[in-house]
């Protein structure tokens, strides 16, 4: 038997869809799917149904969060103060803090500890609208710890009205236990780890830090073959600090995403273009490390790449929980478009989780993820900051409540 069909009708829709249309009309869902959208006068014979009068509010996708490290323990706010008085991230880390700092930390916390300090962040990011996100692990650097991480972020998907889809960032930093011994560290990410995890259905994506203080582009490569050899998409954190070739590697292995970006070019932005790799813009971490080398915008648009916005939510160079304030951040400091900004956290963000096909868009046959907004213009959606216009959240078709920290 078929679920109930439910309208949402007097709405004004923003598909985010290729030829981002507005529509004022109405929606059709049943069960977890949108079965029809359109203009009210173009609706089908409908019999009984349940109705939601939206009273001409703008409807946008679901948010979606493409690029989070959301489950740690402890934070590093002592850190951002060394930043403050003039110290660089690269110099933290290579004194033993930075991502150590954060390892150090999530290896001594249980699995309940975990989830219980990342509960009020994905809380917050829900509020927002958000009803996808990606959860990255990469802060435990030991094969269980690795696997605890991953079984929190999966635990978190089951607890709260959110698809979490998890990446394994085991290549994030060299652990202590290896310093000197990157090699021997890939080769048992490769051999051992990354098989045992998929084995137990913890991960969905592989990703790599690519850079000086992290792993090298022949790592990505060694990393990527064993990933694709087992089914599993690519990412990678790239050009961030410096250019050291890793965005091209990535396109070339048809990498889901290449995130940071600030120190990619001309050829990083035609290569992106070319192998469909969305390009992930983090706003809050360029803020945060007080960075003065922009993302090549211009580059990327001229090539057409696909532009994303994600909050980076993590305890070092991206200490916040609001993608709405990342993509305010995206307009201001990065010059993106009200629109470029809203189809970053929808259809393009999909497209960096490899979920172009069933979410970000509004269309029959996609989730019935959707957001109701106290808003006149979208444009309010890059504008304000510090408040949160989301009105009501639809997931899977259903309607969800305010989440808490224990939702």
């Amino acid at each position: 038997m078929q679920p109930p069909l439910k309208l949402w009708r007097n709405a004004r829709l923003l598909t985010c869809d290729a030829g981002a249309q507005r529509i004022e009309g109405a929606l059709l869902t049943r069960g977890p799917r949108i079965e029809w959208l359109g203009p009210e006068a173009e609706l089908p014979a409908l019999g009984a149904c349940e109705v939601h009068d939206l009273q001409g509010a703008w409807v946008s996708p679901g948010l979606i969060d493409c690029h989070t490290h959301l489950v740690f323990a402890g934070n590093r706010a002592a850190e951002y103060a060394e930043r403050l008085r003039g110290r660089s991230y690269e110099d933290l880390a290579r004194a033993g803090g930075g991502i150590l700092s954060t390892v150090r930390a999530v290896r001594a916390a249980g699995e309940q500890q975990l989830f219980d300090e990342s509960a009020p962040r994905l809380a917050a990011l829900l509020a927002e609208g958000v009803t996808t996100l990606e959860i990255k692990s990469g802060y435990g650097l030991t094969l269980a710890d690795e696997a605890k991480m991953l079984r929190v972020a999966r635990a978190l998907g089951r607890a709260f009205p959110v698809t979490v889809r998890t990446t394994f960032l085991g290549a994030h930093t060299v652990p202590p236990e290896y310093r000197g011994r990157a090699d021997e560290y890939l080769e048992a990410l490769v051999h051992e780890w990354l098989p045992s995890l998929a084995a137990e259905a913890l991960v969905d994506a592989v990703d790599i830090f690519c850079e000086r203080i992290a792993f090298s582009v022949a790592h990505a490569e060694r990393l990527f073959a064993a990933a694709q050899a087992l089914r599993l998409p690519v990412k990678m954190h790239a050009e961030q600090l410096s250019n050291l070739g890793g965005t091209l590697c990535a396109t070339a292995h048809g990498a889901l995403s290449c995130d940071h970006l600030e120190h990619a070019g001309e050829a990083e932005a035609q290569a992106l273009a070319r192998a469909g790799t969305a390009a992930v813009l983090l706003p809050v971490a360029y803020y945060c490390l007080g960075d003065r080398t922009l993302p090549p915008i211009e580059a990327l648009r001229r090539a057409g790449a696909a532009l994303a916005v994600a909050s980076d939510c993590n305890p070092g160079s991206a200490p916040g929980t609001s993608l709405l304030t990342a993509l305010s951040m995206a307009t201001r400091l990065f010059g993106l478009t009200s629109e470029e900004a809203l189809l970053g956290v929808t259809r393009h963000a999909a497209q960096a989780l490899g979920l172009a096909h069933e979410r970000g868009t509004l269309a029959p046959g996609l989730a019935a993820d959707f957001v109701v907004w106290n808003i006149a213009e979208p444009s309010e959606l890059g504008y304000w900051i510090g408040y949160n216009p989301r009105r009501t959240v639809v997931r899977a078709g259903e309607v969800v409540p305010w989440p808490t920290a224990t939702s």
